[in-house]
């Protein structure tokens, strides 16, 4: 997470929210030989105050003692940002490369979930996801015969994030001058790298100074 506060002005709910559409992270405890980290799928709470997951109980944190802290960190768009992009030289003189991107911490304690609460967070995961390629008839767990869905479900295990500190970096040429920044992006859109390039691009020409 980059230090400059002019990366961290943005409010704890555009944080939350960003984190909650991005909906997958890595996950990260300090194991007893070092960190751990697990990639996963997230069902963040209306409130931001916790965060559902699940592991395959082969995953050493599920293996781990618990609860314990640990960190959900989700990452947003992200891309090299050339020098050359912010002008001529006699105009903009002696500036670096740097890479600009999106990311949210969500730190807090981890707990293991009983069973039953499987099926349900499973549920929620998979709604809010679904709701998101409407028109497309959402899938549901019922459509799976009677045994298969518990038979799948014996070999992951849910727990929950209780989040008690949310960080968010959004380095997006803040510290540039909106004619400086638009140039950047502006190059960075005729990229045409990634998806994600245009999203940045996008959020570099939305930045509102403080």
């Amino acid at each position: 997470m980059h230090p400059n506060p002019a990366f961290r002005q943005v409010p704890i709910p555009d944080s939350l929210s960003f984190a909650r559409e991005i909906g997958f992270g890595m996950l990260t405890i300090n194991g007893p030989e070092g960190p751990l980290a697990a990639h996963v799928p997230f069902h963040l709470s209306e409130g931001g105050t916790s965060a559902e997951i699940h592991l395959a109980r082969s995953n050493p944190i599920a293996r781990a003692s618990l609860p314990g802290s640990a960190l959900l960190a989700i990452q947003g768009p992200h891309h090299y940002i050339s020098p050359d992009w912010y002008g001529a030289h006699s105009e903009v003189p002696d500036q670096v490369p740097t890479w600009n991107y999106i990311a949210v911490h969500l730190r807090g304690t981890l707990s293991a979930l009983p069973a039953e609460s499987l099926r349900p967070h499973l549920d929620a995961l998979s709604a809010e996801h679904e709701g998101r390629l409407l028109p497309k008839t959402p899938w549901t767990s019922a459509k799976m015969s009677p045994d298969a869905m518990p038979r799948m479900m014996r070999m992951i295990l849910p727990f929950r994030l209780a989040i008690s500190d949310v960080q968010g970096t959004w380095k997006l040429n803040q510290n540039k001058t909106p004619e400086i920044r638009e140039r950047a992006a502006a190059a960075l859109s005729v990229q045409q790298q990634e998806a994600h390039v245009e999203t940045l691009a996008r959020l570099m020409r939305a930045v509102k100074q403080g």
